[in-house]
């Protein structure tokens, strides 16, 4: 039910760094661990959803030597009015910008028995993305070129920094059947500051003072109509250190809220 897409979006570059002392300056990013609390916004007759709480993890360490890994877990109780689910997706990932690889692994449960798997690698060689599934079945599938997710939340704080606040991108995140890339579109706001009172400011005092960017990127199929609406949309602020908070998503049929309740920076990955 509920799509890897954003943990795609929370995979940022990481090195030791202090936080971030302002947007628009070029600061290292920093591996942490955050925890979001997530509530039912709102939700059209379609989805058929009473009321939606949950909690999301996301930690990542790497460095720029070692290549970047994150671990992402998405707990969801969905409410339908007449029944009570629960929805657990388990994601870990790993990429290595240097050779241009990918490592995917996405386990989905529904009140805890295993839904899904879907496992792989991918490598970016001359324009084209090779993936090589393992789960659910074994299969090779050869995509245009595109970015993976480290390299788009780079684009984004790069484009940022250089003031140009709308851009597109073709991705590869191993979400959903990781057999296709989808469009992002990116629209990136001005730089501004949390007020003294923000309540997500409590939980995450390393935030406090930074000037962060509010970002949206909305999600297209390939070969989508010039009408066509998105099929996922996520809005964020986010921090120069790779931190986002304040989130929204939106499915169409039902929207979520994201808060940041608790920010842990971790130590740096040595190289070897």
């Amino acid at each position: 039910m509920f799509r890897s897409r954003l943990a795609a979006v929370l995979i940022v570059t990481a090195m030791a760094s202090p936080v971030a002392a302002a947007a628009g300056q070029p600061e290292d990013l920093v591996p942490h661990r955050a925890v979001y609390d997530l509530t039912l916004r709102e939700a059209n007759e379609r989805a058929g959803i009473a009321g939606i709480y949950g909690r999301m993890v996301y930690e990542f360490r790497g460095s720029a030597c070692a290549g970047y890994t994150t671990n992402f877990r998405f707990v969801t109780q969905i409410d339908t009015g007449e029944e009570k689910r629960l929805s657990d997706q388990q994601t870990t990932t790993y990429e290595d910008l240097n050779s241009r690889t990918f490592r995917f692994n996405t386990k989905s449960f529904t009140d805890q028995q295993l839904d899904k798997e879907v496992s792989g690698d991918a490598v970016e060689r001359a324009g084209r993305i090779k993936v090589s599934l393992e789960r659910p079945d074994k299969r090779e599938v050869d995509l245009d070129g595109g970015r993976f997710p480290t390299e788009h939340m780079m684009d984004v704080l790069k484009s940022a920094r250089e003031g140009k606040f709308l851009f597109e991108s073709r991705i590869f995140d191993g979400s959903d059947t990781a057999d296709q890339t989808l469009l992002a579109t990116t629209v990136i706001g001005k730089p501004g500051k949390a007020a003294g009172d923000d309540p997500e400011l409590a939980h995450a005092s390393p935030l406090a003072g930074s000037e962060f960017w509010p970002v949206t990127i909305a999600y297209f199929n390939e070969g989508k109509a010039a009408d066509a609406p998105p099929i996922y949309r996520m809005a964020f602020k986010l921090y120069g250190n790779g931190v986002i908070r304040d989130l929204t998503m939106d499915y169409s049929d039902y929207v979520l809220n994201g808060k940041l309740t608790k920010l842990d920076i971790l130590p740096p990955d040595a190289c070897k």
